[in-house]
């Protein structure tokens, strides 16, 4: 069989890819080893928002006489927990499996790997190899659980993402080693549902890429859920007893020792580049990420990669964005897009961070822009002064901007409340269409809402603000 392009990968950057080929006169096939969807519909972004959907409601049972309401004996049933997040995967992988049918696009199962220039070589389960010819080939192999030396994912005693959402049990407690976006969602799951959890992180703060007052926010907020904190701290080995482990951490006044049920290590991702015939081919790589140049194609002309694999955020939005600049720009080159794809602006990637309060950033944070050479005017705005957030039960939490002191350029926002991620993408666009304050400002906003706390944020920066 030959294929205009085959994608090795169906998580939200291959199968996105695999589609926008097809839209655009390819014939398309994607290769999957395991599930279509990839990670993020299987075993990461939507199975977790599920777990955190349920965490979030178990915690407004623990709340609800504040809203004049009498729930008694509410329980958490772990095993019908972890049966609807599965659930919810598995539907969105099916509709993955429906896209693929209505864009005419075959799906290969097995593993994917470049064998030569213009031929992949998939292996099935059963050990037969099929090669395939394709004029284009999009790499889209993602990442997993990446393992520290002194930290090795056994799967019982050291987990990683992928068994914390699919545990037996739920555990009595936890010792949780990473603060990032994995780590605080997980923390916040089980935490709310009762397990003891401790955090431990080796940076200063929690949430470091985030920007100072957002870490001390979700701290202070964390600890009032009786989640303990540890920052400047590493776990240097763990060791199994007979019903748990002992992890032994380093931190600046010495070593101590904390007793759990187990730990689930959320110290970041690696991404998946063995075993996929990068070696053979002589395609270049550096730190562990594949190097490709702006239209994603590698050092060898023929072959692209996206998403996780590649340097850049790693993100189930930017992989599917990257997917697109991708497809688009061999369209244009094989005369079946009209223009060359504009290129992404890696400056204004919208991160978030689904624990409860949630976490939204887009920008420069503010130590950044005054690094870079900015002044810069901050206005800081809490939800509990906002009146939809106190009619929602959900004061805690605030919206940051940022902006250049001189020509009024939105620099950056930084949020943490109640679904603040649906409500970033305002400042994503403003900044996309170089919007300064003052049009931000002469756009209304609706009230009341949660995101016109992003406007009165705006005020407080420029020093007109109406209700603070």
């Amino acid at each position: 069989m030959a294929y205009d392009v085959i994608v090795i990968g169906s998580g939200p950057g291959g199968y996105v890819a695999a589609i926008r080929a097809s839209q655009l006169g390819f014939k398309t096939a994607v290769v999957e080893r395991e599930s279509l969807g990839g990670i993020c519909l299987n075993w990461g972004c939507i199975p977790t928002k599920a777990l955190l959907k349920t965490a979030q409601v178990f915690e407004y049972t623990q709340h609800s006489k504040d809203y004049g309401i009498t729930v008694s004996d509410a329980k958490v049933e772990f095993d019908a927990v972890i049966k609807r997040s599965r659930g919810v995967a598995d539907k969105m992988s099916r509709g993955v499996q429906f896209l693929m049918k209505k864009n005419k696009i075959d799906v290969l199962m097995g593993h994917g790997k470049v064998k030569t220039k213009g031929q992949v070589e998939v292996t099935d389960k059963d050990g037969k190899a099929t090669v395939y010819d394709a004029k284009h080939i999009i790499l889209a192999t993602g990442a997993r659980s990446r393992e520290l030396p002194n930290l090795k994912i056994d799967g019982k005693n050291v987990i990683g993402y992928r068994e914390a959402m699919n545990l037996p049990q739920q555990p009595k407690s936890m010792i949780v080693v990473g603060s990032g976006a994995i780590g605080v969602e997980f923390a916040y799951f089980y935490a709310t549902i009762g397990t003891k959890v401790t955090i431990v992180e080796f940076l200063p703060r929690i949430v470091p890429v985030e920007d100072e007052d957002i870490s001390k926010e979700l701290e202070k907020i964390y600890k009032k859920k009786g989640i303990e904190i540890m920052t400047n701290a590493s776990v240097e080995a763990v060791e199994a007893t007979g019903n748990g482990v002992k992890a032994k951490v380093k931190t600046q006044t010495g070593e101590i020792t904390l007793e759990a049920d187990v730990v689930l290590s959320a110290v970041g991702i690696a991404a998946n580049i063995e075993n996929i015939g990068l070696e053979g081919m002589g395609i270049k790589t550096d730190k562990g990420r594949v190097l490709v140049d702006k239209y994603y194609q590698t050092n060898i002309p023929g072959v692209y990669a996206i998403g996780d694999m590649v340097p850049g955020q790693a993100l189930a939005h930017v992989a599917s964005k990257e997917a697109i600049v991708c497809v688009e720009a061999i369209a244009y080159g094989e005369k079946k897009y009209a223009h060359k794809p504009e290129t992404i602006d890696y400056m204004n990637i919208p991160g978030c961070t689904y624990c409860a309060p949630e976490i939204a950033s887009v920008g420069y944070t503010e130590k950044a822009a005054k690094e870079a050479g900015y002044e810069v005017k901050v206005g800081k705005f809490p939800f509990s002064a906002s009146g939809k957030a106190s009619a929602a039960g959900a004061p805690e939490g605030f919206v940051k901007v940022i902006f250049d002191a001189k020509y009024g350029e939105w620099l950056g926002t930084h949020m943490i409340g109640a679904n603040v991620t649906e409500i970033i993408a305002e400042t994503v666009v403003a900044r996309k269409l170089e919007t300064t304050y003052q049009e931000v400002l002469d756009s209304i906003h609706p009230h009341p809402t949660m995101s016109e706390a992003v406007k009165d944020a705006i005020e407080v920066a420029y020093g007109e603000a109406i209700h603070l």
